[in-house]
């Protein structure tokens, strides 16, 4: 009986030891899991604070443009550029702010962003022939918040762009490349201006 027992032991020895395996294996993955849902929620919400600087900008641009209107009244072919530009880059934000990361969304608004970085820049280069608009009052107020408003968009743009740099590795490496099918965890677009020599910030000084 004696060696019955014995066997009997070690087989349950056995057995928890599997178990406690298993039940390690289990808690790593799950960690693993845990891990990349949270680097997903990072850079989603790094993308929020980029939306609420774009909105700022698209709130801003009107503004300017009816400013201008009293100045330049003959330039209407550029002003209305800049209001469609503007148009297009809301609706382009929208539509990355519904789904942050989405290749399509943010080339997209990278796009629309480059976009209206080129007629932002054609409208303060044919302000400068305009120098009652340059000492417009409103103008200038317009122009110091414009300038915060891009230098905080280029923050949270470089913010957002770590936080995608983050999650693609950590989604990439193993084993957490092996839980990616398990989860709703697919690559995400850095956001960057389409056009290289649009990179800069707008320039708003004149």
């Amino acid at each position: 009986m004696q060696p019955v027992f014995a066997e009997l032991a070690t087989g349950t020895a056995i057995l928890i030891g599997l178990g406690v395996v298993v039940v390690l294996v289990l808690m790593y993955f799950v960690s693993i899991y845990n891990r990349l849902v949270n680097l997903k929620n990072r850079f989603k919400n790094a993308f929020a604070q980029i939306d609420v600087q774009l909105k700022r900008r698209y709130d801003l641009i009107p503004n300017l443009v009816e400013t201008a209107k009293g100045y330049i009244k003959h330039e209407r072919e550029t002003l209305e550029a800049v209001v469609k530009a503007r148009n297009t880059a809301v609706s382009a934000g929208q539509q990355a702010a519904a789904n942050p990361g989405n290749p399509q969304a943010m080339q997209g608004l990278s796009s629309a962003d480059a976009a209206l970085t080129g007629t932002m820049t054609k409208l303060f280069a044919l302000m400068e022939s305009y120098p009652d608009l340059k000492a417009n009052q409103n103008m200038l107020a317009l122009q110091e918040e414009l300038t915060s408003t891009e230098n905080k968009i280029a923050f949270a743009r470089q913010a957002y762009n770590d936080a995608v740099m983050t999650y693609n590795t950590a989604r990439e490496v193993f084993p957490n490349n092996m839980l990616v099918g398990f989860g709703d965890f697919p690559p995400a677009e850095l956001f960057q201006v389409a056009a290289p020599e649009q990179r800069e910030n707008v320039k708003v000084q004149f």
